[in-house]
């Protein structure tokens, strides 16, 4: 992750323009902006050489131009999207596919859709900084795409029987790889991977962590919701799966954050809200900081994003604040970024939203108000200001409750893990005696 790919992609494509009549560039929805003005910012071409795929695109009115931006997602939700790429896509088309990690699922629509429509197309390049998230399940959807020669399987089934172990007890769970020396040398001759070490003399990473504790509210309702996912697998005979770790720690993160979306009854749900210090330490730290150094937040939850604007706004000037999240269209999230662009100190937003493709460059200072639960998507998020053309060292501040699920995430985190994973794998270690799950459950 920022090293580049975006302006290699755009040598690539001039290098080969007297072979090619179009590009299409599938990106997340999100980066359609970003794409635009790389184009524009490292070539030649102008904004009528440009397509960028909007509500009203179609067949009809799409115009003929060099270059076609396309948002993943749309692939999957738009009919009338996936009619017009497939007018477009002829044998002298370049197809980029940009944070490919999106089509990694071999069975989701988009990935089938993409694949398919773009194999007539002479070129095809995949972008991404996390291309196994997952361990290498992941690799088969992304080589394919390119060509199903280079794993030489022509379904998911012959890559899996050959190279996944799944779990008797649980369909679908994956629990070890083979032949992964064997993959490796089969997708070398068409992988090109560098790291910022190689490529890159950037500034050091610093890192330093904010500790609070929770209200007397707060870890009397934490207590609760342990127990009533305790009740829950009391009631199961399968009473623990992957499903079930990721709703408790889903849980238990929402109450030190200040709520609890607690279920009532199936479909049901009532939002408790706690008093809490996780914003009031997001001011301090953010004190700490000098008045002129611009800052970046990252919180996991719609309702995070809510609570740290009304605590900003109280605190600072509504200008200086500038929001990215998935609440809001893709045109107010572009003149959102803008916004911090051009003067606004804050950045505030969700790491699944905007923790792929955006440079922000301009903040020294990043909090992570909470995590998500991989690794991944927390790197994807650390180097949005950490890539070409910073300039300073940057500072990663976590807010980080006590004695909490906090912890257990944290430890992940340090480990380049998923806390889920892990903490399935001391499930499982233990699963055959229920007093000893339950162990594990109260010590959360």
């Amino acid at each position: 992750m920022g090293t580049g790919k975006t302006r290699m992609s755009l040598e690539l494509v001039d290098r080969r323009k007297t072979k090619i009549d179009k590009v299409i560039w599938y990106c997340p929805v999100s980066l359609k902006e970003t794409i635009r003005r790389e184009i524009l910012k490292h070539t030649d071409c102008t904004d009528a050489d440009i397509c960028v795929f909007g509500d009203n695109t179609n067949e009809r009115n799409v115009p003929e131009v060099l270059w076609y931006i396309v948002g993943i997602e749309s692939m999957s939700s738009s009919n009338r999207v996936v009619l017009t790429v497939n007018k477009l896509i002829t044998d002298k088309t370049f197809i980029i596919l940009d944070e490919s990690s999106y089509i990694k699922g071999h069975r989701s629509i988009r990935t089938m859709r993409i694949t398919e429509l773009s194999k007539n197309a002479r070129y095809r390049l995949i972008l991404t900084g996390t291309p196994l998230s997952q361990g290498v399940v992941d690799l088969f959807a992304q080589m394919r795409f390119l060509s199903p020669k280079i794993l030489g399987y022509n379904s998911f089934y012959s890559f899996a029987a050959n190279h996944l172990e799944y779990s008797e007890k649980y369909p679908g769970r994956i629990v070890r790889a083979h032949n992964v020396e064997y993959l490796a040398a089969k997708i070398k001759p068409y992988v090109y991977q560098i790291t910022k070490e190689e490529c890159l003399d950037l500034p050091d990473k610093l890192y330093t962590t904010r500790y609070f504790y929770m209200t007397q509210e707060q870890r009397a309702h934490y207590e609760w919701a342990k127990e009533e996912i305790l009740s829950e697998i009391d009631e199961r005979d399968d009473y623990f799966t992957s499903v079930t770790i990721f709703r408790l720690f889903g849980v238990l993160q929402g109450i030190v954050s200040g709520f609890w979306n607690r279920r009532i009854m199936r479909g049901q749900y009532q939002r408790l809200r706690f008093e809490h210090e996780r914003t009031g330490t997001l001011i301090d730290a953010i004190y700490s900081i000098p008045r002129d150094a611009k800052v970046i937040v990252w919180a996991k939850y719609r309702y995070d994003i809510e609570q740290i604007t009304d605590v900003l706004r109280a605190n600072f000037n509504d200008e200086d604040i500038a929001l990215y999240h998935g609440g809001l269209k893709t045109k107010q999230r572009n003149i959102e970024e803008d916004k911090f662009h051009n003067g606004a100190r804050f950045f505030v937003g969700t790491p699944q939203c905007g923790g792929h493709g955006l440079t922000l460059n301009e903040a020294h200072y990043v909090i992570f108000y909470n995590n998500g639960f991989k690794y991944s998507e927390r790197l994807q998020a650390e180097d949005r200001n950490h890539r070409i053309g910073q300039e300073h060292k940057v500072t990663y501040i976590d807010l980080r409750c006590s004695n909490s699920i906090d912890d257990r995430i944290a430890e992940a985190l340090a480990n380049k893990g998923s806390v889920v994973d892990s903490f399935r794998r001391e499930v499982e270690k233990v699963k055959a005696k229920k007093d000893r799950v339950r162990e594990l459950i109260k010590s959360l």
